[in-house]
């Protein structure tokens, strides 16, 4: 299978779906959630967005489905092009699917041998092996530090130098083996991993979508709408929990003249729904999901 969708059941049961209704899945990818999505529509309608072309393979033949391809930063100027503004609900599954992970060529996994590329669009000029090539001293420790929250960052960074002064880092497994000996044998895997999602939320300019994305929800839901999202680290954690608690991206709740919070949304969930023991074992990447659900005030 392409991917195996995360909290399927969950998160669609969160978009408190309307036969009617008009929708946005904004992370396609196997088509998963937006399968389901479609079975609960009668006369509504499902946009969704993806800015890998491959997913241009999953497209449903459905009269009531619309396949954007673009980054969902873009999300209120496409939707207002396809003239489906407002909607009644909105998913997000972010991080990488699993066919990204699985694909050698794709560049984002340290188990497989492949090109450092990490671009989940192609139009991206920017690679993996561009910042570890490129990048001064203070560019990489600070990509480390910031999207890997890494205690090694100035070990890393260190190590990249010193290979790269005599030969370019052009692989995974290169990359791999400059900066393994920077951790804990035991701990081998689990901070490359920490390692490549930095390098990958750097070339995909990844946070910033979000927080572009998030912000745009003000607008584009109805009221009652939902916003269900699930993210797979702390980073993008922390940024949907402050949004749907507070309605701004610091987490700052702001209050009225009587004391009473001024927020767009209300939250559906207190804390977030994560999968149960059996969905982990059919499905190791869903361990770290975390599923949250705001309904629009």
């Amino acid at each position: 299978m392409y991917h195996i969708p995360v909290l399927l059941q969950q998160s669609v049961d969160g978009l408190n779906i309307k036969p009617g209704g008009t929708y946005v899945d904004v992370t396609f990818g196997g088509g998963g959630h937006a399968t389901a999505i479609l079975d609960k529509l009668e006369n509504g309608r499902l946009i969704a967005f993806d800015q890998d072309l491959d997913a241009q393979a999953n497209v449903i033949n459905d009269d009531r489905f619309l396949l954007v391809n673009q980054n969902f930063r873009h999300l209120k100027n496409f939707l207002r092009l396809h003239d489906a503004f407002p909607v009644d609900g909105i998913l997000a599954d972010l991080g990488v699917s699993s066919h990204q992970f699985d694909v050698p060529e794709r560049g984002f996994s340290s188990r497989l041998d492949a090109l450092l590329d990490m671009r989940m669009s192609k139009h991206l000029e920017k690679t993996a092996a561009t910042i570890v090539n490129n990048y001064s001293i203070e560019e990489l420790i600070a990509v480390f530090k910031k999207y890997g929250e890494l205690k090694q960052s100035h070990r890393i960074t260190k190590a990249i130098l010193q290979k790269r002064q005599f030969d370019p880092i052009e692989t995974t497994w290169q990359l791999a083996e400059t900066v393994e000996h920077c951790f804990p044998p035991n701990k081998r895997n689990k901070f490359l991993a920490m390692v490549f999602q930095a390098l990958r939320i750097e070339v995909n300019d990844e946070l910033s979508a979000l927080e572009e994305l998030l912000l745009q929800t003000t607008d584009v839901l109805v009221k009652g709408g939902r916003l269900v999202v699930i993210s797979y680290h702390s980073l993008e954690d922390r940024l949907v929990k402050n949004f749907m608690k507070t309605g701004n991206l610091e987490g700052n709740l702001e209050k009225d003249f009587y004391g009473n919070p001024l927020t767009p949304f209300r939250a559906i969930t207190s804390k977030p729904i994560v999968p149960n023991e059996l969905e982990i074992a059919e499905n190791n990447r869903a361990r770290s999901a975390k599923l949250r659900i705001a309904g629009k005030n």
